[in-house]
């Protein structure tokens, strides 16, 4: 029987039963619950922040956030255009305009140098995306959001754990927002976290996501909100697996050192390049097909799925999606155009063995 090697898989092997049984026995299995605070407060400990603040997805803690910052209509918020929708979306369901940046071509993320030449009078702050499980090159990107008085948020969903100059992702901005969807490093099957040392932003986000409701005066609502809530089961879930976080770490760099191992000998395979200043979480392992080599990387992805591989395309970068692409020019970015063409992420989680890994390789170079 053909073996399949998924993209990605989570893996359980802490608490996770445990946890989760305790919600149902003792039937505090919604949102509220000694789970959701604990998991909180020790996000918040693993972060370095003052307020870990849960709910129900990387999206709405994208959202929450916006909100925080009163992001309304006539607002432009930068952002690159190499990330995953919610990103974009995001800012849109507040009513603003995302205004697209291309990658820079070491680590993929946002180009530093091609943020000032965006900001408007309208701009009122900047997402950055750690892609992938490596950090956005920060400094720089924080000295122009002061020069504009800019708020800075950071998209850390597909990074818990990264580093940047040894500060933790996430904590760095004005806000950081993580996600834990299944195929993140740690899960709660779906769930989000937003994280701040403002005192201000963390009570209207804790206010914003649970309806508006006023926690001193029940149901007296002083503001519009959402239900953006995560339920206990699903923070029994992620503080059994944020016990398990290191474990989790070592293993992806585990997985991108054979990867490198492997894949080194082959000629203009282009990755992802953990940079001197930066602690990568490996979310992915990623290749893009350099410009010798004469595969498909849509034609790859077929083959190594006959083989029982699995992998998937790099994102679609923003400005070429239907939503959004007539925000802006379309030769305004190559970076991220060639890198969404050519790139793909191979399989990347905690169940993978060294043998499997060598298989991937092996018929990566058996296809191009």
């Amino acid at each position: 029987m053909r073996k399949h090697i998924p993209v990605a898989s989570p893996l359980f092997i802490g608490n996770e039963k445990k946890y989760v049984l305790d919600c149902i026995e003792t039937g505090w299995v919604s949102s509220i619950g000694k789970y959701i605070k604990e998991f909180e407060d020790k996000f918040a400990s693993f972060c370095k922040v003052k307020h870990a603040i849960s709910c129900s997805n990387g999206t709405a803690a994208l959202h929450l956030a916006l909100l925080a910052h009163e992001v309304g209509p006539n607002d432009e918020i930068i952002i690159p255009t190499l990330t995953y929708i919610a990103t974009a979306n995001a800012v849109k369901y507040c009513g603003a305009r995302p205004v697209f940046v291309d990658s820079e071509p070491q680590t993929w993320n946002i180009d530093p140098n091609r943020i000032e030449e965006n900001i408007t009078e309208r701009t009122k702050g900047i997402i950055v995306v750690h892609l992938f499980g490596h950090s956005a090159d920060m400094d720089p990107i924080i000295e122009i959001a002061r020069k504009y008085n800019l708020f800075l948020i950071e998209d850390a969903a597909e990074a818990h754990g990264a580093l940047y100059k040894k500060r933790l992702v996430g904590s760095i901005g004005h806000i950081g927002t993580f996600s834990f969807f299944g195929n993140k490093i740690i899960t709660t099957g779906e769930g989000g976290m937003v994280v701040t040392n403002n005192d201000v932003y963390a009570e209207k986000i804790r206010l914003l996501k649970g309806q508006g409701m006023d926690p001193n005066r029940r149901y007296w609502f002083p503001m519009i909100g959402y239900n953006y809530r995560m339920t206990n089961v699903q923070a029994a879930l992620g503080l059994a697996q944020l016990e398990t976080l290191d474990f989790h770490l070592g293993k992806r760099r585990e997985i991108a050192s054979s990867y490198y191992e492997y894949l080194n000998e082959v000629p203009d395979i282009l990755f992802q390049v953990e940079q001197p200043w930066a602690k990568s979480v490996y979310w992915m392992f990623s290749i893009v097909l350099g410009k010798n080599i004469s595969t498909e990387r849509d034609s790859l992805i077929t083959k190594l799925y006959e083989e029982g591989i699995e992998t998937r395309p790099i994102f679609f970068p923003m400005h070429v999606l239907p939503p959004y692409r007539d925000l802006q020019r379309k030769d305004r970015f190559p970076v991220a155009d060639y890198i969404s063409r050519k790139g793909l992420n191979l399989p990347t989680h905690s169940k993978l063995s060294n043998e499997d890994i060598q298989f991937i390789c092996k018929k990566i170079k058996e296809f191009i």
